[in-house]
């Protein structure tokens, strides 16, 4: 389905200011749903299509039943088929009629609001309700819809939504969780039910018609802030475990304040929640800093013996084990700075570029340098792709410059290139090249068999290394969104 913004530009003319005021529109048209208890479709005249209409937003009521089941965003209606469109857009007031639900084939009641920015109308918002039969109206319903009319004239003025919006929470209060309704200075009209428990819940249980919040020892209540500026406001009040989310929208008449609509929601099990969530994270934290420590032991453990052996094979296989085990312990560290699934590798880079450089001897340096960006990736992915990268350093720093000890300048780069969901990483130096008949799948390296385990079974990728004519180019293909796998490397 596409967005209010992508049918605002394809489907009709609609300046930026516009589209961000339809925009706020609808990102707060929640509330008018369920103040109305009807469905809110908001419609546009089509630029392809003179006389047409094209529906480009579309809210359900959480308080009552919806007239649609299908969902009418992009749909194109025409004058005839709805004739109090026009009639709203041209004359520029509030149209009623009677239309026939397509959906239940039943008669709705339909009230077309215009919408205005700027003094000039560029929208329609019409309420659309089944004819109730036989039931009059509770209180709280007549309050309710009210209150919507009062904000529907807003709307017609453009007064409504207001153009300093402050930033609401991911989970803003909605009409069922609680509604008051205050007067212009301020003091309780009217509590929903659901209000009356949240109130209590914050230790105010004296009646609270025709008090203010502030008198009910609510002194950090929003109501003063948005009285003064008449525009929203929210304030999340906390009464040891409690917290309750209060937000008050200022109510206007021809730019006179008449009153607010305060929206009251007990967000505790929320915050508790949210606690525990951060509590996990630290401890995931924790698990991936206790697990760097111990590759980090295991590592020294390895130095430590590589050190009593004398110079030959096995103290050599002891030093790129314990190379190997660092490299792992680096996306650790990574990851124990930082809760988040993903992060980017090109943070692990600096220290695999330090460890291959270590390698190399103080009589014959080798500069090893990167470029590119990797982009986010996660562990499953970062962690054997680091063991591969570090293999093909240490491969190309130990082996590529042996037969050629007249280079006076012996570079390795490492270059890294996103495309889209693969990671392309190229490893080249500046070497003797490949023997002939090289051939990285037949290679009885552990090194190279290493990086070809990792790279085709671990990280489904491919893997090509080929002499470039001056030196070594490695190339490594892999996709860097895949399903995770429970061990981190097999071979």
């Amino acid at each position: 389905m596409a967005t209010l913004v992508e049918l605002l530009h394809d489907r009709a003319t609609v300046p930026t200011a516009v589209v961000e005021h339809l925009q706020r529109l609808v990102a707060t048209w929640g509330v008018l749903s369920d103040l109305s208890f009807s469905d809110l479709l908001l419609f546009v005249p089509a630029a392809a299509h003179p006389g047409n209409f094209v529906v480009v937003g579309q809210v359900r009521p959480t308080t009552s039943q919806t007239l649609y089941l299908e969902d009418l965003v992009g749909h194109e209606v025409t004058g005839p088929e709805r004739p109090m469109l026009p009639r709203a857009w041209s004359l520029g007031t509030v149209v009623e009629g009677e239309l026939r639900a397509a959906a239940r084939g039943e008669p709705a009641r339909v009230v077309c609001i215009p919408v205005r920015f700027s003094g000039e109308i560029v929208a329609v918002m019409t309420r659309e309700t089944p004819y109730g039969v036989g039931r009059r109206p509770g209180e709280l319903e007549r309050v309710y819809v009210g209150v919507f009319d009062r904000i529907a004239r807003m709307v017609a003025a453009g007064a409504f939504p207001f153009p300093l919006e402050e930033q609401l929470s991911s989970e803003p209060a909605r009409v069922g969780d609680g509604v008051m309704v205050l007067d212009a200075s301020g003091r309780v009209e009217y509590a929903s039910p659901n209000a009356v428990n949240a109130m209590h819940r914050l230790g105010v249980y004296r009646g609270v018609l025709g008090s203010s919040l502030e008198e009910l020892g609510l002194e950090r209540s929003p109501v003063s802030l948005a009285y003064r500026d008449l525009s929203p406001a929210s304030e999340e009040l906390e009464l040891g475990e409690v917290a309750v989310f209060i937000r008050c929208i200022p109510l206007l008449d021809q730019g006179r304040l008449t009153g607010s609509l305060v929206l009251v929601r007990d967000v505790t099990d929320i915050r508790r929640r949210d606690r525990l969530l951060l509590s996990k994270d630290v401890a995931i934290r924790e698990v991936h800093h206790r697990v760097k420590n111990n590759l980090q032991t295991i590592s020294s453990l390895l130095r430590l013996q590589a050190r009593r052996l004398p110079q030959g094979e096995a103290r050599h296989a002891l030093d790129e084990a314990e190379r190997r085990v660092r490299s792992i312990a680096v996306v650790h560290e990574i990851l124990s700075r930082d809760t988040a699934d993903e992060f980017d590798f090109n943070d692990i880079l600096p220290s695999l570029v330090r460890m291959a450089e270590d390698l190399s001897s103080t009589a014959r340096p080798v500069r090893v340098t990167w470029s590119g960006d990797a982009g986010l990736m996660g562990a499953q992915v970062a962690t054997p792709l680091a063991v591969a990268l570090n293999e093909l350093l240490q491969n190309a720093v130990e082996h590529a410059f042996t037969a050629c000890p007249a280079l006076a300048d012996a570079q390795v780069h490492v270059s890294l290139t996103r495309r889209r969901d693969e990671l392309v990483v190229e490893v080249r130096d500046n070497g003797a090249g490949l023997p002939p008949g090289f051939s990285v799948d037949s290679t009885t390296s552990l090194g190279l068999s290493i990086v070809r385990g990792l790279v085709s079974s671990q990280l489904a990728g491919k893997i090509e290394m080929l002499s470039n004519g001056s030196g070594t180019l490695a190339r490594l293909a892999v996709p860097v969104t895949r399903p995770e796998r429970d061990d981190i490397a097999r071979i």
